[in-house]
């Protein structure tokens, strides 16, 4: 069983339905997998970063408090579940303003690294798009893409040079394979 300073998660096709531009906490939904995965992984010592793109603020589709409430549920789901979670990072940025805090940018990973000490190429990155995996292997993690939301599409655009470091199901398998 390999311990990580931290497992950096993806929020939307990773952790929960991406039903698109998830405006409102009623259209969000977490995998039923998601929760007794993630305990799996936090009983045996990890703790987890949510690192989020959530262009829908900046092209105004979602209103700030509105994101707001979908996190503190979030937090309070894991809370409740006695999962570690450091943070959510969020990056509102619209793709054609980006900065280099939006994924595949390395701006909230060293934020999070700074802020809570933590050595990256001692972390996983897990998502479903090819962002979160060049982002993952610039910053030398290891990586897992999850065929869940666009996964199967991203794990067909990614080339021979970024085939990340597991490639499974949905976030369960993932742990599951890494408890081994």
């Amino acid at each position: 069983m390999r311990n990580y300073d931290c497992i950096f998660l993806d929020r939307d096709g990773t952790l929960n339905y991406d039903t698109g531009y998830i405006a409102d906490l009623s259209k969000f939904n977490f995998y039923p997998f998601t929760i007794p995965a993630l305990i799996h992984m936090s009983k045996k010592g990890n703790k987890f970063c949510i690192i989020t793109n959530q262009s829908g603020v900046d092209r105004g589709l979602i209103q700030i408090g509105k994101l707001d409430e979908i996190h503190e549920y979030i937090r309070h789901e894991f809370e409740k579940n006695e999962i570690v979670l450091l943070d959510i990072y969020v990056c509102p940025d619209h793709p054609n303003k980006a900065s280099n805090r939006r994924k595949p940018g390395t701006g909230m990973f060293l934020e999070a690294a700074e802020q809570y000490n933590l050595s990256l190429n001692n972390c996983l990155m897990v998502g479903d798009s090819v962002d979160d995996m060049l982002v993952g292997m610039k910053l030398g993690m290891e990586t897992m893409l999850v065929l869940t939301g666009r996964g199967k599409k991203s794990l067909s655009k990614l080339g021979a040079n970024h085939k990340p470091t597991y490639v499974k199901k949905n976030i369960s398998e993932g742990f599951e394979q890494l408890c081994l």
